[in-house]
């Protein structure tokens, strides 16, 4: 079996896209999964249906991301090895990596399914779709295990320069996820909590094909599972690295959550309506999050192998290609937002609340694309509680403040819609000064 390629020779540029690519058709088959849920229960079940859906987004992100912030990290350390040629802690790494993922997927369907009623009432979720959120997002944090263990599986995964694997499994169980919802929903006539259960079977398929894939790699790699287990050692350093990812996902997602909690205040329809545009927006920016990942694969395998000034010339490549593909597409968004939010729900007053929002959104991607980009960056550097910092202060404390002032001041939904670029300015200047003015690159620790 072919060994996974390493990131510290070749062309910089040929390197990143080759990588690069495959992630970003994985990522969009990966963003199928709630789209497909939306599309099909927003046409077969109504908009109370979809804005069931939608009103769960937030609140799954906040739950997971945490963990997908590890698991991330754990990642970097994993390229780390692999770029260094350290066979046994990376080894160790791996293994550790999944027996963390197996308890944390057992502990968060648990803790995710008891507290869903509580954490929606929280979050204000409107009464006539209360009951169907409940549904779906139960058993959704059903198979939280699968979701886990793919990401932690495919982590290892592209931190060892394998980002094909990863989409091949993420095609087949994309397809298995729209054959199911179509079953389910359009044949069988179930609720919507049957498009929670087609995603869910989705997930642990394409789990299951990364666990198998793993276990017949031929080098380091490969995952034994007599060698599962906690190495004491290895678990404090992938909470060093991942444990900062984890928290600014958390960061993010509270702050959204409470965003999320004043649409819901304006009622169903912009329920709806922000998010189809949330749908959208998740598929329009997948191009930038491929090439992200990619970069904090490239940057943790080179400074690893310590080639510090290809680290540096691959991330210059790496941002530039992201803020220009941002900025083109939100450019499209707006020459095309009517047609794409209507492929979601046919209410005018919906519509209207998604294309408000992508309006005030779009032009300035190309900042959401600086942060995240240097975020990434960052991050494969070990650096990660750099832009958490950032998003602490920029992406919740402000972002909450704002809204909480502004709503009541102005009592219009353009108040939310505006925090976004507002936030995302103030942590892509902030981030800029970092990468330029700090000693990024240097620092690495290897044991």
């Amino acid at each position: 079996m072919e060994k996974p390629k390493r990131m510290t020779e070749g062309p910089i540029a040929g390197a990143i896209i080759r990588f690069a690519v495959p992630l970003f058709l994985g990522n969009l088959f990966q963003q199928m999964y709630n789209s497909v849920d939306s599309l099909i229960v927003g046409n077969f079940l109504g908009n109370s249906a979809l804005a069931a859906v939608s009103a769960t987004g937030t609140l799954i992100q906040l739950m997971i991301g945490f963990f997908q912030g590890v698991f991330l990290g754990a990642g970097v350390l994993v390229a780390r090895y692999f770029g260094a040629q350290l066979d046994d802690p990376l080894r160790r790494a791996i293994h550790t990596t999944i027996t963390i993922a197996l308890t944390v997927g057992v502990f968060l369907s648990v803790v995710g399914m008891l507290f869903t009623p509580t954490i929606l009432g929280w979050m204000g979720t409107p009464q006539d779709i209360f009951d169907q959120t409940v549904s779906y997002i139960r058993v959704y944090f059903a198979g939280s295990l699968g979701l886990i263990l793919y990401n932690a599986c495919t982590g290892i995964m592209q931190a060892v320069g394998d980002s094909k694997h990863p989409l091949f499994y993420l095609v087949i169980s994309s397809l298995t996820n729209v054959f199911l919802d179509i079953l389910f929903i359009a044949v069988f006539h179930w609720g919507v909590f049957s498009a929670a259960l087609a995603t869910i079977i989705a997930q642990f398929l394409s789990a299951t094909l990364c666990v198998i894939r793993l276990s017949r790699n031929k080098d380091a790699s490969r995952l034994e599972f007599k060698r599962l287990g906690y190495d004491l050692d290895m678990i404090r350093q992938i909470i060093n690295f991942g444990l900062p990812s984890g928290l600014q996902n958390s960061i993010i997602n509270f702050a959204n959550v409470i965003v999320q909690s004043n649409i819901n205040s304006f009622g169903t329809m912009a329920v709806a309506g922000c998010g189809a545009y949330s749908k959208i927006d998740g598929f329009a920016f997948l191009p930038v999050t491929s090439f992200n990942a990619a970069m904090t694969t490239f940057i943790g395998q080179n400074l690893g192998a310590k080639q510090y000034d290809r680290a540096k010339r691959g991330s210059r490549f790496g941002l530039l290609c992201s803020i220009t593909i941002a900025e083109l597409i939100g450019v499209l968004l707006i020459l095309f937002g009517p047609t794409l939010i209507a492929a979601f729900t046919n209410e005018p007053e919906a519509i209207r609340y998604g294309l408000d929002k992508l309006h005030i959104s779009a032009p300035f991607f190309c900042l959401l694309a600086a942060s995240h980009g240097l975020a990434a960056v960052l991050r494969g550097a070990g650096k990660a509680k750099i832009p958490m910092l950032v998003m602490l202060c920029c992406w919740c404390i402000f972002r909450v403040t704002f809204i909480s002032i502004m709503i009541p001041l102005t009592h219009s939904i353009n108040a939310v819609n505006w925090v976004y670029p507002i936030t995302w300015s103030m942590s892509a200047v902030i981030l800029i000064i970092y990468y330029v003015k700090a000693d990024w690159v240097h620092g690495l620790d290897l044991k």
